[in-house]
């Protein structure tokens, strides 16, 4: 069992080679031989039957074309059995109740995509397996994912658990305009749910990806391909190959470095470069003081560096008797004072 969303890179990164193999294992293959090398911690498939997902009467035409994409059972045994050997995580999105039986003992945990969000039943049986979920949330109303989520922590109250529950914000199109990327519904979601939250990437380019990461998302999918010349399936345009997210890692690991812990504290590098005393200011007589004089505004000044009186004493001073005479911008301590 999975204990959170963790990654060696700090972003749990799932490359979804989905429907890219287009039907050919042998292409499946080789996409899953360059994804897992490519430092991600899930390689992701989707298992289906044009018949199982699509009504061969009402709409033939996408019947037909998820048919074509079918892969078999032993096929898809195989690719898992391939990442396990890489040391990578099989994952795939279950759209057909009856392949939990010979494909979960392959998966860590489950992914419901943004069509399956209000499919009730298949939420349902998937929660029952007891598994870590990661939900697209893609055509979905704020309102709809509660509706699924109180749903799901119905069936299974390990849900109320960031661990085991993630949402992600996607849009389902392909590709969709920076416009429509709408980002910020992942702070929402924080908010609402207290889960883990994260991004299902379907823009051209790393952008929108880079940004999801330094907005705090913890999980990243993205769709994955060889290459993205001279091929028609649209999924292919908004992927990424082996090379751009080996450059995504390594600008993900300076994100994380560049967040920091939020931790509010002068940092070592400040303090051994004597910044704390250099660049701060402290209180100094503006002119040439005669012993006993009145301190009024017009003697004083803040200079740096930060040594003797610290200048957030500044106005305490005021009315005060200086003991012994002080130089001009010669540095005061509390032993020059009068005591009141």
């Amino acid at each position: 069992m999975m204990k959170g969303w963790t990654s060696a890179s700090g972003v749990y990164l799932i490359a979804e080679i989905g429907g890219n193999h287009e039907g050919d294992f042998e292409y499946a293959t080789e996409l899953t031989a360059l994804a897992c090398s490519s430092g991600v911690d899930a390689v992701k498939f989707q298992i289906y039957t044009g018949d199982s997902l699509v009504s061969p009467v009402e709409d033939f035409d996408r019947n037909h074309h998820f048919k074509r994409f079918e892969l078999t059972p032993d096929q898809h045994i195989s690719l898992a059995r391939q990442c396990k050997k890489e040391g990578v995580s099989y994952l795939a999105s279950v759209w057909n109740p009856e392949v939990i039986k010979w494909i979960d003992p392959w998966l860590e945990f489950y992914k419901i995509g943004s069509g399956d969000l209000t499919a009730w039943p298949m939420i349902q049986a998937i929660s029952a397996i007891g598994k870590p979920i990661v939900l697209s949330t893609g055509l979905a109303s704020l309102g709809e994912i509660i509706e699924t989520v109180e749903y799901l922590q119905s069936m299974n109250k390990m849900y109320k658990d960031p661990k085991n529950l993630a949402l992600l914000q996607c849009t389902s199109m392909y590709p969709i305009a920076d416009s429509d990327v709408n980002l910020r519904v992942m702070d929402t979601m924080r908010h609402e749910f207290g889960v883990a939250v994260g991004y299902s990437d379907h823009t051209v380019g790393t952008m929108a990806v880079e940004t999801a990461v330094a907005m705090g998302a913890e999980i990243i999918e993205m769709h994955f391909t060889d290459d993205r010349s001279g091929k028609n399936f649209r999924d292919h345009q908004v992927s990424f190959t082996k090379d751009e997210i080996i450059q995504l890692i390594a600008k993900i690991k300076k994100i994380k470095t560049l967040q920091g812990t939020g931790n509010k504290q002068p940092l070592p590098v400040e303090i051994d470069a004597g910044h704390v005393k250099s660049f701060r200011r402290a209180v100094y007589p503006a002119r040439a003081l005669p012993e006993g004089t009145i301190l009024s505004k017009d003697d004083l000044t803040i200079l740096r560096p930060n040594i003797g009186i610290d200048a957030r004493m500044f106005e305490s001073l005021l009315g005060r008797q200086i003991r012994t005479a002080k130089d001009q911008f010669v540095k005061m301590d509390w032993d020059d004072l009068v005591d009141e």
